[in-house]
């Protein structure tokens, strides 16, 4: 009988593993995610990129934020406006259709969250994906990233199972 080591928890001060080359990839899916910032066409063009070399199909997620915490009844200020639900839309549906046009599968949806990296694992563990490609802003020092929203994709690169492509515009 063998018994299963336990999973070695991944501390904010640790370096996640290094994922492997986007030109290696093999998959079927890849989660295009943003947490609420606009796609970079750096980002749109690795994963077609990946999804070519690979023939796999890309969907895409952006996260419209809710803001506020869980304790109390919730108010309707502080859920995203109409006009930023439709920023969101129009962006995925832009994404979509930018990857049709290149031959590539692709779906996408727009979701209402507090919690940004746990809605996108969510969502790749649902779908089965194979990589995650998200728009990155330069990594701050563990202990301030907790506290800012632009980290959230250093967040979902250090909890997700899957390899996640960070791509930084270099600012």
């Amino acid at each position: 009988m063998t018994i299963a080591a336990p999973l070695m928890p991944r501390w904010p001060w640790r370096a996640p593993p290094e994922a492997p080359p986007p030109d290696a990839f093999s998959g079927k899916l890849i989660l295009l995610a943003s947490e609420g910032r606009p796609f970079s066409e750096a980002a749109m063009k690795l994963a077609k990129r990946m999804a070519e070399k690979a023939d796999a199909k890309v969907h895409v997620i952006s996260i419209a934020r809710i803001w506020g915490t869980s304790f109390g009844l919730p108010h309707p200020g502080l859920l995203p406006s109409k006009r930023e639900m439709k920023e969101r839309y129009d962006a995925v549906a832009d994404i979509v259709t930018w990857m049709k046009r290149r031959h590539i599968e692709a779906s996408g949806e727009v979701s209402g969250t507090r919690n940004a990296a746990k809605r996108i694992l969510a969502e790749a563990r649902r779908r089965g994906a194979d990589a995650i490609v998200m728009g990155a802003d330069p990594p701050m020092h563990w202990f301030l990233s907790g506290m800012v929203w632009s980290q959230e994709p250093y967040r979902v690169r250090r909890l997700a199972p899957v390899p996640v492509y960070l791509v930084t515009d270099g600012k």
